[in-house]
């Protein structure tokens, strides 16, 4: 079989059975894998498998490897330490691709895409019973071995099926270049993020106490808590006390939601200690990080999972989605180092790089684009610094990236909790400094609505409906093109023999041995500029890093004072110990000291650094 404008030699589609332990790697249990061109069928139990050193089907430059969600199956390529395919399409990404936006009717799994274009597909059920019998381990009887491969053949008949109906819609040399993301993250998610074991096992298994302290500390100005219960009545004779006019839900209650204390906090900064207090409460209540035995944290990234894109791991499940002051967990072993890079202002510099609007790229290249926008408004003089102008900033900045999201006078007012004729005018002055950037925006709405759809320049496609929102469409170039531009550097960091840990919306985290950090680190930059300038046409966006060095741990300047107050309690319930006959007073080796809790407050730090060595 031939694939428009890319002549492979041999097309293989493939599928593995396997099952994964919290936070491993997959250990593979069987493959199935048709040879398109040459009608050779491979079935393989696992025995088969560790006995080999290369798939038994090509993998180079002339082949192409088809499958669906190809991470999974990429992913048991390394755990039996395979090469990779050279060429990849995942008919799950390109599923996504051709149905952004439209919502297919029965999900974008195989199954939702199997009966989106008419073929008959297996029980729903059945499905679910095999992929039990594959997670629950062997040993299995011969019946259940010959389930499984059949199971595992129907899938790989499947994609030999939906290939030939897909082709149409395929840009092929573009799903090829989104299938070398799937190498790239099927690398990563081998790699995992090194934790500190030892202290999340603490924090675990000494919550509830920590949780006590925690309320104990704050809740004596409030007098809203019930032991560990947050009582809404309470809470209103507070608010009456302290005439505070808070939202109700539809249902006539007060509004509890987490964005609802945010505004508010911003609007009465009385209500943020109590705001953060909920917040972090909730945040030990989940705090269940799936971690192997080696101390990684690996998930699944859900890649191109989002309308833009994105990848979408678990935020319950993935130590980048916790809040920052948990990412301090993040400690790379003995003789190791990590380092953090990151766009900086990457959303403001895509913008400004798409519209093509000169006084927006001045505002970028300056190194502060929100004091940048403020003196180009005339709102700031020229003179001005982020510390002398940091509230004017602050607002301008607001208003820069809110209007990436298509906020309105109402949402920016709230947003700085500033009258909204004040955040009309910031509107105004932005529409009037970025003319060039708004008429581009307009194009680009007229352009989706007319055809229909909205693209990036490697053909990531959102397919615009009927009574779509103007607010998402305005935003997809911004959120879309960062993907592009994240993928792009992941391929070329790992294909440059990088350890990527993580990427996380804007940056990606790596690993190397200390004397090879900073060669590491250097290639890891390169590897971000070189996919900003060919996702931008030739722009660079800044990039900014920050590293630890084993015994130092990853640190977020906004987490630094919540995490001192934790390890500020759980030293305090070290000492408690004797007295209540339990271990001795010796606090654990992956603890650090911390100060005494702050019983006024549990603001956390919000200031962001550049480039350093983490403490």
């Amino acid at each position: 079989m031939q694939l428009a404008g890319c002549p492979f030699q041999e097309i293989t589609t493939g599928d593995f059975e396997f099952s994964v332990s919290d936070g491993g790697i997959p250990h593979p249990i069987c493959l199935v894998a048709h040879e398109l061109g040459s009608g050779r069928v491979h079935r393989l139990w696992e025995d088969d498998l560790r006995k080999r050193s290369a798939p038994p089907y090509p993998c180079g430059p002339d082949t192409l490897f088809v499958a669906y969600y190809s991470s999974a199956e990429l992913g048991c390529h390394l755990a039996l330490d395979w090469p990779l395919p050279t060429n990849v399409l995942d008919l799950y990404v390109e599923f996504r691709n051709l149905t952004n936006g439209r919502r297919p009717s029965n999900g974008d799994g195989l199954l939702g895409a199997l009966t989106y274009f008419g073929f008959p597909a297996m029980d729903v059920e059945e499905k679910e019973s095999m992929r039990r019998l594959a997670l629950r381990g062997g040993p299995w009887t011969a019946q259940e071995r010959n389930a499984l491969l059949t199971y595992c053949e129907s899938d790989v008949v499947a994609l030999a099926q939906l290939l030939p109906r897909m082709e149409p819609y395929l840009d092929v040399p573009r799903a090829v270049h989104r299938g070398r993301f799937m190498r790239a993250a099927a690398r990563i998610e081998h790699i995992g993020v090194p934790l500190d074991t030892e202290t999340l096992g603490r924090l675990q298994r000494d919550r509830d106490a920590i949780q006590a302290h925690l309320i104990g500390a704050v809740d004596e100005q409030y007098g809203i808590f019930e032991g560990k219960s947050f009582r809404s009545d309470r809470f209103a004779a507070w608010l009456a006390r302290n005439a505070i006019p808070w939202p109700y839900s539809a249902g006539g209650r007060l509004a509890l939601d987490d964005e609802t204390f945010r505004e508010m906090s911003r609007r009465y900064p009385l209500v943020k200690p109590l705001r953060e207090l909920r917040a972090t409460l909730a945040q030990l209540r989940l705090l269940e990080l799936p971690v192997g035995p080696d101390g990684r944290n690996r998930v699944l990234l859900s890649a191109f999972r989002s309308r833009t894109g994105r990848n979408q791991p678990s935020n319950s499940r993935f130590i980048f989605g916790t809040p920052s002051w948990l990412r301090r967990l993040i400690r790379p072993p003995e003789g190791f180092g990590v380092a953090y890079l990151d766009w900086a202002q990457q959303e403001f510099g895509i913008a400004a790089a798409l519209s093509g609007d000169t006084t927006m790229l001045s505002a970028y290249n300056s190194g502060d684009p929100y004091l940048a926008f403020a003196q180009q408004a005339g709102a700031a003089p020229h003179h001005a610094t982020k510390e002398s102008h940091g509230v004017i900033r602050e607002q301008f900045k607001a208003c820069a990236l809110g209007v990436l999201y298509g906020m309105g006078v109402s949402s920016l007012a709230r947003q700085i909790n500033q009258p909204e004729a004040w955040a009309r005018q910031l509107l105004a002055l932005h529409q009037a400094t970025y003319w060039t950037f708004w008429q581009w925006s307009d194009r680009l709405v007229d352009y989706a609505m007319i055809h229909s759809r909205v693209h990036t320049v490697f053909g990531w496609t959102l397919h615009v409906i009927a009574n779509a929102n103007v607010r998402t469409i305005r935003n997809f170039p911004m959120q879309a093109t960062g993907a592009e531009m994240l993928r792009l550097a992941c391929c070329l960091a790992t294909e440059r023999g990088i350890r990527v840990c993580a990427p996380v919306h804007d940056a990606i985290l790596i690993e190397a041995p200390l004397d090879e950090l900073d060669a590491a680190v250097a290639t890891a930059r390169r590897a971000m500029d070189e996919a900003s300038r060919v996702v931008l046409d030739g722009f660079t966006l800044r990039t900014e890093c920050t590293a630890a060095r084993f015994p130092k741990r990853f640190d977020e300047p906004r987490g630094r004072a919540m995490w001192d107050r934790v390890m500020g309690i759980i030293q305090r319930l070290d000492a408690e110990q004797p007295a209540r006959g339990g271990p001795p007073d010796r606090p654990s080796r992956g603890l650090e000291p911390g100060p005494p809790v702050d019983t006024r407050s549990i603001s956390s730090l919000s200031t962001k650094e550049g480039c350093h060595e983490r403490s």
